[in-house]
């Protein structure tokens, strides 16, 4: 069955594609993918077919141009066309971003999505990396935030909301607050690309706001909201001088015919977005509840359509990722490669009750397998690979499709008292300052190694019942490399530029950028903003934030 699995995650030119394969859960059998966020309740079964039936045509002729495409998406959204623009994903409107409307630095909270890193860093500017605690929940305090971004003299802050991969929420006023606190700076982005999914306001969206400030743009995925990440389409809302710039650099057909047909059949269809969207946060609130069962394991507070979860002291997650695959058919997101997480966390998408129920029958597998408690050995294997199509091919690779050898090598992990040790060029292990959260960065030869893939004593976390587990054996040194000598705590980073970045596949930790920023205090102008409650079942906010849909 392992080698089954692995061929039916590869991707290839015959190949089915992760959201392909993800639509085939619920029969108990078939691969589940719990790695890419989706709606898995739209678009319907009937517009699918509606779809379908008019293929030929729509892969026959022409798209509209981008402007008629993105006029009819603004009269759905009742925004002025003007303001808006719309590109072949969010990820090609970051790019036109960084471009354009990006001089010289960028700051960022982490962990959040790569390409906020990535981009900017691709194209020579400084990145600065303000890191979330974990021990906070990996709440964004924006106070905190503006001091940073002043201290550092950054040009360009990035806010997502919710954030991506842990789905902290910010509310309305505390986002305004923190624009105009800003509002000398070259730009403010806040991606809204997972908005729709939340429901701890009824009007979250900052998008009105931004049309009538001369520096902030709103991100916006479509695929993400509609489950159809191969229909690339996107868009931004902003002032129209600041749209115009981006939307004139736009290729004048950006957008496919696929993309057009989904906006126009759009707006005979809101009921059933809004049915769907209900759905996803109704089965937020459930999959949470099933996966806090799991001893050890601790869900983090999510307004997304995924959940960041830690996994228990001494779990590896590229061993559980890859005994998730090969075992049980179900692919999860381990986040090791993620600038301020670890392979301690893994993001895993919102999907059905049905589903859940396999996802959580199959951690309990892997994680305490017939001893409930028992968490898998961390492996210090000296790979940093992201969940998806590079963890496939590895696991293809390694077994020749079958699966056979890396059973045999998890099942030798896990003999009592045996640690593996690792790789040539695993790299140092963290002073011990760093991973208690309070020492310096480390050494610029160490960071720019492989990180080591576990720390000797967990990191700080909202309280979560746990079942008794054995302490993680510490990894073994290979003999030409030594362990660097604690370095007591220094005192606050001085202001000033931030040093050069650590390329984002260098797989920092939470310890190690939290280890790179002193506390800050509050801004002057900053208040933290009120919740407000939660609103009545039966209020969505549209794809802009404005009225109702459907």
């Amino acid at each position: 069955m392992a080698g089954n699995v692995t061929s039916l995650f590869r991707s290839g030119a015959h190949s089915p594609s992760m959201a392909a394969l993800a639509r085939e859960g619920g029969d108990g059998t078939g691969p589940v993918d719990f790695c890419i966020p989706c709606n898995p309740y739209f678009p319907t079964p009937a517009m699918m077919e509606t779809m379908a039936a008019r293929l030929k045509d729509i892969i026959t002729f022409y798209p509209s141009s981008a402007d008629t495409i993105t006029a009819e998406l603004c009269n759905l959204l009742q925004l002025p066309p003007q303001a808006v623009a719309m590109g072949n994903g969010s990820t090609e409107l970051i790019t036109w971003i960084d471009h354009l409307l990006v001089r010289e630095s960028l700051a960022i909270p982490v962990p959040t999505f790569g390409r906020w890193t990535d981009q900017p860093m691709e194209t020579g500017k400084r990145v600065d990396m303000f890191p979330l605690q974990e021990s906070n929940g990996f709440a964004l305090d924006l106070a905190q935030y503006a001091d940073f971004i002043r201290k550092r003299g950054t040009k360009v802050a990035v806010i997502c909301n919710p954030n991506n991969p842990d789905g902290g929420f910010l509310h309305k006023q505390a986002l305004v607050q923190f624009m105009d606190a800003m509002a000398d700076l070259d730009l403010i982005v806040i991606d809204e690309s997972f908005l729709e999914f939340a429901d701890a306001e009824a009007e979250p969206s900052v998008v009105q706001e931004a049309m009538l400030r001369p520096n902030v743009i709103v991100l916006r995925s479509l695929g993400k909201n509609f489950g159809l990440h191969g229909i690339r389409f996107g868009y931004m809302v902003a002032n129209p001088s600041l749209a115009g710039k981006v939307r004139s650099m736009l290729p004048k057909w950006n957008l496919n015919a696929f993309a057009e047909y989904v906006v126009f059949m759009l707006k005979e269809h809101g009921t059933e977005y809004a049915q769907s969207l209900l759905q996803v946060r109704k089965d937020r609130l459930e999959m949470a509840s099933q996966l806090a069962t799991l001893p050890g394991l601790t869900v983090y507070p999510s307004q997304g359509n995924f959940l960041f979860v830690r996994l228990p002291v001494g779990a590896e997650g590229t061993v559980v990722r890859d005994r998730m695959l090969t075992e049980h058919r179900i692919l999860v997101r381990e986040c090791g490669n993620k600038i301020g997480s670890s392979s301690r966390f893994l993001r895993l998408v919102v999907r059905p009750e049905v589903d859940v129920r396999r996802l959580v029958s199959a951690m309990e597998q892997v994680l305490y397998g017939t001893r409930r408690g028992a968490a898998v050995p961390e492996l210090s294997n000296g790979t940093s690979y992201s969940s998806g199509t590079a963890a496939v091919d590895r696991l293809v690779s390694e077994t020749n499709g079958a699966g056979l050898q890396l059973a045999q090598a998890v099942g030798a992990m896990s003999a009592p008292g045996l640690a593996a040790a690792p790789a040539a060029g695993v790299g140092m292990p963290l002073p011990v300052a760093a991973q208690q959260g309070v020492g310096m960065p480390m050494p610029a030869a160490a960071m720019q190694m492989q990180q080591p893939q576990q720390m000797q004593q967990p990191m700080m976390a909202p309280v979560t019942p746990m079942a008794p587990a054995p302490a993680p054996v510490p990894m073994q040194m290979p003999m030409q490399m030594q362990a660097p000598a604690p370095i007591p705590a220094p005192a606050p980073v001085p202001a000033g530029p931030t040093p050069p970045g650590v390329p984002a596949r260098g797989g920092l930790t939470a310890a190690q950028v939290r280890g790179m920023t002193a506390p800050a205090p509050p801004a002057p102008n900053l208040a933290p903003a009120p919740a407000t409650g939660w609103p009545n079942a039966q209020s969505w906010p549209n794809a802009a934030g404005m009225g109702q849909v459907g």
